[in-house]
């Protein structure tokens, strides 16, 4: 049998240390198959980079309740609000990217739409139920929900609601497309993550976060990167978790917004991968989310990075103005990001830590 390729995709901090300390490889020689560590809670999150001719199953799902858009502050008011999400003093990112300020500017907008390509998401999770409008599944799992917890924490960084429930998100209330590309046990094709894209950016995508990795290079995955972009989509992609300066994919490709994880006191997170490709870094150290049955914890790893730059990608649609005229918005947005980026004296981290108030266009 074809040996299968396994990617890390998110980490508990007690896997980092386990793995740190035991030199774990990550190719197996046998597929399906796990990785398990007697008596310990956590969870290794998995990806394979095997075609898949499976063929997606489409789910739309109801409108937007507008009455869990986010409470945003109108732009003439100088004091910036915060939110009372209970779980909310868990969440050191959000004052480290300050994106409080950027909340000051914006409000949201029913055209700006998140895709989340990853496990699935709990649709009935509290603090994420009525965001998803659509949903397609491109794997062999019966559900498009998230059997693997992954999506879940992910679209929660994202846009969970300001509601006074749980925690909230980057950008909070924001509508989302759920396309499952990841199993129930964490793996992920490169055609079905193609195929993922496509959908997404045909069902309206601003915003399209890719929080898994793929070891080699596919010309069926760039295609689709290069079409997303082609047609106004910004894609956020992660760097990976294998500690070294190796491209994956999509990250590694042009037209995706590579990110590196960063701890609370701005140092590379444990195993973050970074190098002259990456583009920018972001939190990615015990990240507290939500998780599928009304669940909350923490989770490490460059998935988690990537999410906090799609919530800020998604606030950014609603502020830059199409300046060279292409009649898009994504390379205002990327430009924000990347030129409003903190230097925290890391090489191979890009442009450096993003900072909503730096990536503000001054008009």
């Amino acid at each position: 049998m074809k040996a299968a390729k396994f990617v890390i995709l998110g980490l508990s901090a007690i896997s980092i240390a386990l793995v740190t300390q035991a030199g774990v490889g990550y190719t197996l020689a046998d597929e399906p198959a796990s990785i398990v560590y007697p008596a310990l809670p956590a969870k290794v999150e998995i990806a394979t980079t095997n075609d898949t001719s499976a063929e997606p199953e489409l789910v739309e799902t109801s409108p937007l309740d507008e009455a869990s858009l986010p409470h945003y502050i109108p732009a003439n008011q100088t004091e910036i609000l915060m939110p009372n999400d209970p779980y909310l003093d868990q969440q050191w990112a959000l004052s480290k990217i300050n994106i409080f300020q950027l909340w000051q500017m914006t409000t949201a907008k029913e055209d700006v739409i998140v895709a989340v390509l990853d496990t699935g998401i709990d649709p009935d999770h509290q603090d994420i139920s009525g965001l998803i409008i659509a949903e397609a599944n491109f794997t062999d799992s019966p559900s498009p929900s998230d059997i693997y917890g992954h999506g879940t924490h992910v679209a929660g960084i994202i846009a969970a609601k300001n509601d006074d429930v749980g925690i909230v998100g980057v950008a909070p209330g924001y509508r989302l497309l759920n396309a499952k590309v990841a199993d129930d046990v964490g793996r992920c094709q490169a055609s079905a993550l193609a195929e993922g894209i496509t959908w997404a950016v045909d069902n309206g995508a601003s915003v399209i976060n890719i929080s898994l990795e793929i070891r080699d290079p596919s010309p069926e995955l760039e295609e689709a990167i290069d079409y997303a972009w082609s047609c106004g989509s910004v894609i956020i992609a992660a760097a990976g978790n294998e500690g070294n300066e190796s491209p994956v994919y999509p990250a590694g490709y042009k037209n995706c917004i590579a990110v590196a994880a960063v701890n609370q006191n701005g140092s590379l997170a444990p195993l973050s991968n970074y190098g002259d490709w990456v583009d920018v870094a972001a939190p990615g150290y015990d990240i507290y989310s939500t998780l599928p049955n009304n669940g909350y914890g923490y989770k490490t790893g460059t998935s988690f990075a990537t999410a906090h730059v799609s919530g800020m990608a998604a606030l950014l649609f609603n502020v830059v103005t199409d300046t060279n005229g292409d009649g898009r918005f994504n390379d205002e947005v990327r430009a924000a990001i990347e030129a409003g980026c903190q230097e925290i004296g890391i090489t191979g981290v890009g442009s450096g830590q993003i900072d909503a108030s730096k990536a503000i266009p001054q008009h």
